[in-house]
């Protein structure tokens, strides 16, 4: 055969197994539905309130008769520690990780124990949100904005940057998780001081900083008046407190850094159930299913929801996994921090 023919052979092979990819890629849910019905559940560990992940599970198991789905909601670094024992122990129970801790995954890919998987939405996720070589990928996008109570915060007294939170008006009235146990809270923390320095901090605390355990927590602290302002709410937390007629009002600065993250989804290579893992996944990465979320989604395609600017108009803090993943700067920012806060005191809860 001589080099023209080959050039020619090669270029026909190559569009045959294109199109046997793309036959593949349109078949690959009805494929993957198959096999998870034979496995008949999916075992879920998310991270947040369980009403994050309730909705979904119920409308999957519509969509897919035959798989039940079972959630563990609780905190990341809650749920993290327990799928780190059962790896050690070979005992995994978690079919799919939806967590918070980006630094887990990082740490997985490393010790070889995540499967690769490229959902069919995998070219709509912003380059961001996903892991390059396909071990994990964001599902939900959400950032640390402002909030206040509009009863007790008139609209031009609203904090525009970090510096009003010094402010005397607000002493003793606002609120936050406690950065050395909430991840993305150091993260937000972190980015405040990298513009204003350890002594804003200082002050901060001087005019009377309140923590709680929990983004929930704080949401509930502003609509229920106990407090008036916070720099570290969970814009879709403080969005369902006003739908439901409460008195919380949310922003986003335009002079500092929004920090933001997407909450990580991961399957395993031993998880007991990888099958319905995976349809799950491919089936809340679409397109439907992410419109219908009350947070930014990782897909450059779906528009925000009601109440929440284009993500990327916004002056972002999109380091997140970097940040947490350098644990030097982590531990000594931990320490810091406790020593100003003091331990946790006022725990509350993810629902």
């Amino acid at each position: 055969m001589n080099r023209h023919l080959r050039n020619l052979a090669a270029i026909s092979l190559g569009a045959a197994v294109c199109a046997a990819a793309n036959l593949a890629h349109a078949q690959s849910m009805d494929a993957l539905y198959e096999k998870a019905k034979l496995e008949k559940e999916l075992i879920i560990y998310g991270g947040g309130p369980a009403s994050l992940y309730e909705g979904p599970a119920r409308a999957f198991e519509q969509k897919y008769p035959g798989i039940k789905v079972t959630i563990h909601a609780d905190f990341s670094n809650v749920l993290n520690e327990k799928i780190n024992q059962q790896i050690k122990s070979k005992k995994l129970d978690a079919d799919l990780a939806i967590l918070q801790t980006a630094q887990d995954y990082i740490r997985w890919k490393k010790e070889a124990v995540l499967a690769r998987f490229e959902p069919a939405a995998w070219k709509a996720i912003d380059k961001t949100f996903k892991d390059r070589d396909g071990y994990y990928v964001g599902v939900f996008v959400s950032a640390v904005s402002y909030a206040q109570n509009k009863n007790l915060v008139k609209p031009g007294d609203a904090p525009l940057s970090a510096k009003d939170f010094l402010k005397a008006e607000f002493k003793g009235k606002m609120i936050s998780c406690y950065p050395h146990d909430d991840d993305i809270t150091l993260f937000a923390f972190y980015t405040v001081l990298q513009r204003y320095g350890w002594d804003w901090m200082t002050k901060y605390m001087a005019n009377g900083a309140q923590f709680v355990q929990g983004h929930p927590g704080v949401s509930r602290s502003l609509a229920s008046g106990e407090t008036m302002v916070s720099i570290d709410s969970y814009p879709n937390f403080s969005l369902r407190e006003q739908r439901a007629g409460k008195p919380v009002e949310i922003s986003f600065s335009k002079i500092d850094k929004t920090p933001v993250w997407a909450q990580t989804a991961a399957t395993f290579r031993d998880s007991p159930h990888p099958n319905a893992a995976r349809l799950f996944l491919s089936w809340f990465l679409e397109k439907e299913q992410q419109s219908k979320l009350d947070t930014w989604s990782p897909r450059k395609d779906v528009p925000p929801p009601a109440g929440l600017p284009p993500l990327f108009s916004l002056k972002l803090a999109n380091d997140y996994p970097a940040f947490i993943s350098n644990t030097d700067l982590v531990a000594y920012l931990r320490k810091r921090f406790e020593a100003l806060t003091g331990p946790v005191q006022k725990k509350g809860d993810v629902k």
